[in-house]
């Protein structure tokens, strides 16, 4: 049994530039799984098409931003403390 894929792709914009995302209707659920092949770890779920366009927008902005600030933590310009809450760390 093969069922056809109703895929949509299309570019989101961000404060960090565009991107070409691809919208896969999610069967369970309903709405749309999102993601953005140039931006590894940039996943994302909306009820329909419009929110997944912004959940993605925000996935790739978060991605980008915990890059920059791993990478300024590497080069020691700033330093990330992990403070206690409850009983983990954050």
């Amino acid at each position: 049994m093969s069922t056809v894929s109703k895929r949509k792709i299309s570019t989101v914009k961000t404060q960090y530039g565009s991107f070409v995302c691809v919208f896969e209707p999610e069967s369970d659920m309903g709405g749309y799984v999102v993601e953005s092949p140039k931006v590894q770890g940039a996943v994302s779920w909306g009820k329909n098409f419009a929110e997944a366009k912004r959940m993605i927008a925000e996935a790739i902005e978060g991605v980008i931003e915990a890059r920059a600030i791993v990478e300024a933590e590497r080069q020691g310009i700033v330093r990330v403390i992990n403070r206690p809450v409850g009983n983990r760390l954050v």
